[in-house]
């Protein structure tokens, strides 16, 4: 099918480049995003989700959706440390912090 066409036309690698660039362009909101509202223990979400998609990557026979899997597995890995980062660019001011999350943190260390 599109597999088919892809490989007809030699644009296997082209197709890949460019859905690696989208894959990693939502990877990056969602880290802003995941950390806005749970916190840094979203980093166990990504973690779960990296190993699917690397297991998912491992019994994928087609080259294509195996290295599309792979490279969202390896995203979602790489996210566990731009968590980390997110945090700190958080507490610098750089981007805002959630308020009820900032309340509640608040509200147990009293």
């Amino acid at each position: 099918m599109i597999t088919e066409l892809l490989s007809q036309y030699r644009l296997e690698g082209l197709f890949i480049g460019l859905s690696t660039f989208l894959i990693i362009g939502v990877f990056h909101p969602l880290v802003i995003k995941g950390e806005y509202y749970f916190g840094e223990k979203v980093k166990w979400w990504f973690l779960l989700a990296g190993i699917i998609f690397l297991a998912a990557s491992l019994i994928t026979e087609g080259i294509i959706i195996s290295s599309l899997f792979g490279v969202t597995a390896f995203s979602c890995f790489w996210s566990i440390k731009e968590v980390s980062e997110q945090v700190e660019r958080v507490r610098k001011g750089w981007f805002p912090a959630n308020p009820s999350r900032a309340k509640k943190k608040s509200e147990n260390q009293r």
